[in-house]
């Protein structure tokens, strides 16, 4: 991996890659760093046009909201020009298939962004959807459904295996549309669609994964109103329960009296009830255990679809983490072998760790060293910062709590008098144990080490009869000290073991 001479907080891998997602409600702009199996967007922008608006009664796109998409569509080929993108994807959905004039709007289309624009049909839609949830989550079990301004798309996922795709026009626009304005009439076109279909059936104490931005709308509103402590949209978990009472309210209230509505985009309130209908009946219908709201879609599918077969195999989780190991720690190879060093420690230690724990762990000690070049009194803060925000995929919330964690505990130690109660919510007692006893352990680390390579294979640190033994060779015995027995002993004491240095 080698970074760019010009931009060394870029990754070097050829041009950047863009995608434009013409939809019914919005037309949009990704240009993302690289083809990776984590993609890194350096640009995202949209356009609110409208394109589904009337096509139910109509039939036809409305004029005024080709224009704007027109207008929108020359600005992105020319931010893409201005930006270097050497291959850019161009995707139309539900409006632009259904309008009688449909043909002739992808045709401009394609003029001004001199590439051709794939007409996506609702089935080869759901599938993107579904690849774009297998990009980014971690080993997904359910049924996808994808909620546009004019269709529904729902798709089987489980493992890697997709079932074949099914699309219904009940996106919030399409619902305004056919139902004039009212959710009564509304409800029962969503209730008569959805009564017979077989994916619902299939979803049953399964999860349900969410895309769209009228979902993701009423995910950051319900987030929002409970004071939720990470603004993390990608993987908010609702139990399905929860998020039933809360479509009811939805439905139930004017919008513009919902506590906390001002966070949500003026444009995107009206189509709220519709997207919480569609939800409700999916919920009634299916009874999945839990909503899982997606982020990723229809263009990350695409993005995964185009990697080589071996790369998808790849978890996007330790990719990410692997790249800022690169871009931002003082030596990426000493990230790689706290991994080993770890491994050892936890080996014998006789602390239970399941494989999702031995993944985050090893996400952790990649991105150990992210904020050193932050002033000392503040590396922990700005560390938990960076991790608990960053544009992860791959990882649930209580995952990212425990790496941010692990890696504050690092800097500051044993200490929670500088950390918000808020961020501990997020992790199990269990979880909270582990990152505790790993940022121990990664104190004694970077002490001995001092974030250089070829230290740590050299001074193993196991439990061993008993005691938590650090073994330094006899040309290393300088790198001990008080300080180094010290945080050996903090460690100890976290997993009930006597500590001692011993030199071999």
């Amino acid at each position: 991996m080698e970074v760019m001479q010009d931009a060394p907080g870029r990754l070097v891998a050829g041009a950047p890659i863009a995608v434009i997602d013409i939809g019914s409600n919005s037309v949009r702009l990704v240009v993302y760093e690289k083809l990776s199996r984590s993609p890194t967007p350096i640009f995202n922008e949209k356009a609110s046009c409208g394109l589904g608006r009337d096509v139910a009664t109509t039939g036809r796109l409305n004029a005024d909201a080709v224009q704007k998409a027109l207008v929108a569509l020359r600005r992105f080929r020319a931010l893409c020009d201005q930006m270097g993108v050497g291959k850019l994807y161009v995707l139309a959905t539900a409006a632009a298939r259904d309008a009688e004039n449909g043909e002739a709007f992808v045709a401009e289309c394609a003029a001004i962004c001199r590439t051709e624009v794939q007409l996506l049909s609702g089935k080869r839609e759901a599938q993107l959807s579904a690849l774009g949830i297998l990009s980014g989550v971690h080993k997904a079990n359910g049924v996808v459904g994808d909620l546009g301004g004019g269709s529904l798309e729902l798709a089987d996922l489980h493992g890697q295996k997709i079932g074949p795709g099914v699309t219904f026009p009940l996106g919030g626009l399409a619902l305004q549309d056919a139902s004039a304005r009212s959710l009564k009439k509304a409800d029962k076109i969503v209730k008569d669609a959805l009564a017979k279909d077989r994916h619902l059936e299939h979803l049953k104490g399964r999860t349900f994964y969410a895309v769209g931005g009228t979902w993701r709308a009423l995910a950051r509103l319900h987030m929002f109103q409970r004071g939720y402590p990470l603004h993390v949209m990608h993987g908010y978990l609702l139990p399905a329960r929860e998020a039933l009472e809360f479509c009811r309210v939805i439905r139930r209230v004017p919008v513009d009296t919902l506590s906390r509505i001002e966070t949500v985009a003026e444009v995107r309130r009206p189509l709220l009830p519709y997207g919480a209908l569609v939800l409700e009946h999916i919920i009634r219908i299916g009874k999945p255990a839990n909503i899982f709201i997606s982020a990723q879609g229809v263009r990350e599918g695409l993005l995964y679809e185009l990697l080589p077969e071996k790369e998808r195999l790849d978890d996007p989780l330790i990719v990410a983490a692997a790249e800022l190991n690169w871009l931002r720690s003082r030596s990426p190879r000493h990230g790689v072998e706290l991994i080993n060093w770890t491994d050892a420690f936890m080996a014998s230690s006789g602390i239970e760790e399941v494989e999702e724990e031995q993944r985050l762990r090893h996400a952790a000690c990649l991105l150990s060293d992210n904020g050193w070049r932050a002033h000392p009194d503040y590396r922990g803060e700005q560390s938990l910062n960076i991790i608990a925000h960053a544009a992860f995929i791959g990882v649930d919330h209580p995952g990212r709590a425990f790496l941010a964690l692990s890696i504050f505990y690092r800097h500051v130690g044993l200490v929670d008098d500088e950390l918000s109660p808020r961020i501990r919510e997020l992790v199990s007692t269990r979880l909270l144990d582990h990152a505790r006893v790993l940022g121990a352990a990664l104190r004694v680390a970077y002490l001995i080490s001092a974030a250089m390579p070829d230290t740590l294979p050299r001074v193993p640190m196991t439990v061993e009869r008993g005691r938590l033994v650090l073994q330094l060779p006899q040309d290393l015995t300088a790198l001990g000290g008080d300080r180094i027995l010290s945080r050996l002993k903090t460690l100890g004491r976290l997993i009930g073991r006597e500590a001692v240095v011993v030199v071999v």
